[in-house]
């Protein structure tokens, strides 16, 4: 009896159920994009929360190792995160207030130098350009942060989100220890060590890249801050702050940073004195991208810059200057678990590791 002949050849149907398994994948990612927008209101916190969380991880684990009570040593990490952030945010903000004006008058320098000098034609008034400017980005300021705040104040909108993410990250340090159970409590029969597994692997990566970046970004800001007091350029302090707050937006924070420090020195201090800058702000890339992210971020997920900019892109469509902020943490956990779905795959059985 004559077999019957497939209707499409073996690659064909290798193809085509590839497709299936890509379109089903996109379709379930869609909907949990979906979903988080639509209940961005109570994902914002619980995100941000998980950032605060990883970055202070450490500290909560010292302190419980020194027999302090989980609580405690809980309530004591959080105090001190407000204690940090707080006095930070109040140093950025005053320093930026002091010398924004200083800067955006330097800015609007530099852009005059640049027209007379390349001799622009058809290029309105620098303060039609500036005015131009500001329009712009209010209008991308809105649209980035329209949906977030739907019929409330931005300053309340802030508050509670920072307040609610502040209590979320109490509750994530304190209940740490029962994160094992409750993976092997939700996931499906025999799965239980591979989601643990793979919810480690996520969460290791956040927080090496969290603590990788605040280090990194303290150092490049306080390099930056140096060269630009030693080079006399105004705004100095001013500079290095936003240099600092740049950086946890990957390459594009440190070049818009490292632009505007450029422009500045341009500005005041003339050509030799903004090539002097150019050649400190390259130095300090060159210093981060050779020494301190090998060093620092070894044993984190590496991702390629292309990825990390289509990353950037995806999430400042979808949630604005929030979501470049939160891009690269979430698209370094998902790296965290195919590894470790590809380890659980090319070695099956393997023990877990032991957490905190």
């Amino acid at each position: 009896m004559s077999t019957r002949k497939p209707l499409l050849p073996d690659v064909a149907r290798r193809t085509a159920a590839w497709c299936g398994v890509l379109l089903l994948v996109a379709g379930v990612a869609a909907v949990a994009v979906w979903l988080c927008v639509a209940l961005k209101t109570a994902v914002t916190p619980v995100l941000l929360a998980l950032l605060g969380t990883a970055l202070l991880g450490p500290v909560h684990r010292w302190l419980t190792a020194h027999k302090v009570n989980r609580s405690v040593a809980a309530g004591l990490t959080c105090a001190a995160l407000v204690a940090v952030v707080g006095g930070a945010g109040y140093i950025v903000v005053t320093v930026m207030v002091d010398t924004g004006g200083q800067i955006v008058k330097s800015l609007k320098e530099a852009a005059q130098w640049v027209i007379d000098h390349f001799d622009i034609a058809g290029v309105a008034d620098v303060d039609d350009l500036a005015d131009n400017a500001k329009t712009l980005f209010e209008k991308f300021g809105a649209s980035a942060a329209g949906g977030l705040l739907s019929g409330i104040s931005l300053v309340g909108s802030l508050v509670a989100t920072a307040v609610l993410a502040l209590l979320l990250t109490f509750f994530f340090l304190r209940d740490s220890d029962r994160a094992a159970h409750l993976a092997h409590a939700v996931a499906p029969r025999g799965t239980g060590a591979l989601v643990e597994a793979m919810g480690r692997r996520a969460f290791e990566a956040v927080e090496g890249f969290m603590r990788g970046t605040t280090f990194i970004a303290l150092i490049d800001a306080f390099c930056i801050t140096v060269g630009l007091l030693v080079l006399g350029v105004p705004g100095a302090v001013g500079l290095g702050a936003l240099v600092f707050v740049g950086a946890y937006i990957p390459y594009l924070g440190a070049f818009i940073s490292g632009a505007v420090a450029v422009l500045v020195a341009l500005a005041d201090q003339g050509l030799v004195i903004a090539l002097w800058a150019l050649g400190v702000v390259l130095a300090v890339q060159v210093l981060e991208g050779h020494v301190l992210q090998p060093v620092i971020q070894s044993r984190t997920v590496q991702m390629h810059p292309a990825m990390v900019m289509i990353a950037l892109t995806a999430g400042a469509s979808v949630a604005g200057l929030l979501g470049m902020l939160l891009a690269v943490p979430l698209c370094a956990a998902g790296f965290g678990v195919i590894g470790e779905l590809r380890r659980e795959a090319d070695g099956p059985g393997e023990a877990v590791p032991e957490g905190p």
